[in-house]
């Protein structure tokens, strides 16, 4: 092992994030043997070529980096190692899992393959496949299970089964955008998460599985649509196996059953272990779940006027309204609509309102992306505050408290941190709106892209397709990017980049 005074040269650090990620990149071509074997039992030769092909990639690309790194296994993360080490997993992990998929066949350029994939991993749900309704059991395996990685998280899935006797893993943990611990040992909460996400896929599954079979599908799709669906719903991510998305089964039972994995998907995973061991007050007490629910409920109401003569059944519209802006606000889009009836059919209002559930999402520590409930909370609480500081006798010493998962008092810290993220969320959103106007798309159109991308949800306008222009995808990879790990990552990542190359 290496001397611990040096461990602060650049060169230490980049070969123990290489490791790390050599791991992680292991991982998921483990994974990838499920596709294969899908492949292989439906006689999809072609198609298990190419998932041998990615799975190869991944073992010789972890291989060569655990071999660089073989000696700093005992050396500790530092804070911007880890979370770059998180940024550059996720973006070589998309690279190589692109490969496959643009083999098949089902992608117009390698380019879009990566756009999906990013997609996929980062739980967005924007798609550039052609054909999908003829696609290989196998591509239609890979898809989800890309979700279902992404969703828990990948370097999440290191660090429960193969993360053993490495330290400083809190850096890493921390690093895919997950603020709190449900134990003080990151392993232990690791496997718990994913314990979590093993039984809802099960209960999930089958659930789906029974509704498929009662409005006439086959036992085999049945089984696997519902998998599929599942992992769409539950991962926020919103990929389906066919083109027509959540719409293709015309059922009210079956959007019912999706849009309530949609909101289970949507929160946080320590909410889920309190409430599944006992917990139930929690469910009721949290700030988040209060302000997820407010919003939701808010935004739909508002949503349902906006729409108001769009559809002339009351019990269609209310399905419409509610269904989508449930998808949009969890960060899932699964769409029972043509991707051109938002633009055709929608108001205004109607679209700038999705646009702003697009962008609040879920919960913090859970598969969903956007701003999350619990700073939207935070920010509420602070101005609550203020005002009460405004009205009260100077003398009077005013202590703000919120309950999430535990008494919380609110400092500056809290207001800070919320309000930098809000802030990079903006920014971002207005930057992919001009990006999309300067290709000569409509105004509603770009910004409801934006927030689809930046906000990981996977609904689209009618601008996400094959013929759009390649600077666009790149810039929306980017943005689906950086909103699932919340920026910080990446800008650890550039950062050390940046130092290593100054270094020599």
């Amino acid at each position: 092992m290496y001397n611990k005074h040096k461990f602060k040269d650049g060169h230490i650090e980049l070969r123990h994030v290489l490791y790390m990620t050599g791991k992680t990149l292991s991982a998921i071509g483990i994974v990838e043997t499920v596709a294969a074997i899908t492949s292989l039992l439906y006689r999809e030769w072609n198609m298990l070529f190419n998932l041998m092909i990615g799975i190869g990639l991944f073992f010789l690309v972890s291989f060569i980096f655990i071999f660089i790194g073989r000696d700093t296994k005992e050396e500790k993360f530092s804070w911007g190692a880890g979370m770059s080490m998180v940024a550059l997993t996720w973006a070589l992990g998309a690279l190589i899992s692109a490969v496959p998929p643009y083999l098949s066949g089902h992608f117009k350029s390698y380019l879009d393959a990566f756009f999906e994939v990013m997609s996929g991993y980062t739980t967005t749900g924007l798609v550039l496949i052609q054909d999908l309704d003829h696609a290989p059991m196998g591509l239609n395996m890979w898809r989800h299970l890309i979700c279902y990685i992404g969703g828990q998280g990948m370097v999440l899935m290191t660090l429960s089964f193969l993360a053993s006797g490495m330290r400083g893993l809190l850096k890493v943990y921390m690093g895919e955008a997950r603020d709190e611990q449900i134990f003080p040992n990151v392993m232990h909460t690791a496997r718990i998460i994913w314990s979590v996400s093993l039984l809802y896929l099960v209960l999930g599954t089958l659930a789906l599985t029974i509704n498929g079979v009662l409005i006439g599908l086959p036992l085999d799709m049945a089984f696997f649509r519902g998998l599929w669906m599942f992992l769409g719903g539950w991962d926020t991510a919103g990929f389906a196996p066919q083109s027509q998305n959540a719409m293709y089964f015309h059922s009210l039972s079956y959007e019912i059953i999706s849009m309530t994995i949609m909101i289970l998907g949507t929160i946080n995973f320590a909410l889920h272990y309190f409430i599944l061991t006992g917990n139930y007050k929690e469910g009721i007490r949290n700030a988040e779940i209060k302000s997820l629910f407010t919003t939701i409920t808010i935004l739909s109401f508002l949503g349902a006027v906006a729409l108001k003569g769009i559809y002339s059944d009351g019990a269609v519209s209310f399905r419409k309204t509610f269904y989508h802006f449930v998808s949009a606000h969890t960060g899932t889009g699964f769409a029972t609509l043509y991707s051109q009836q938002f633009f055709y059919e929608w108001s205004d209002a109607a679209i700038i309102l999705l646009v702003i559930a697009m962008l609040a999402g879920g919960s913090v520590c859970s598969t969903a992306g956007g701003i999350k409930a619990l700073r939207i909370a935070i920010l509420a609480n602070a101005l609550v505050n203020d005002i009460k500081k405004m009205i009260k006798p100077d003398s009077a010493v005013v202590v703000e408290k919120f309950h999430h998962l535990k008494e919380v008092t609110l400092q500056d810290k809290h207001v800070r941190n919320a309000s930098i993220i809000i802030l990079l969320y903006i920014a971002t959103f207005a930057f992919g709106t001009l990006a999309g106007t300067f290709f000569g798309y409509p105004l509603k159109a770009a910004m409801f892209e934006s927030a689809s991308a930046l906000g990981n949800v996977g609904l689209s306008i009618g601008i996400t397709q094959p013929s759009m222009p390649d600077a666009l995808k790149i810039i929306y990879i980017f943005m689906m990017w950086v909103g699932r790990l919340e920026f910080m990552s990446v800008i650890a990542l550039f950062a050390f980049l940046f130092k290593e190359a100054k270094e020599g």
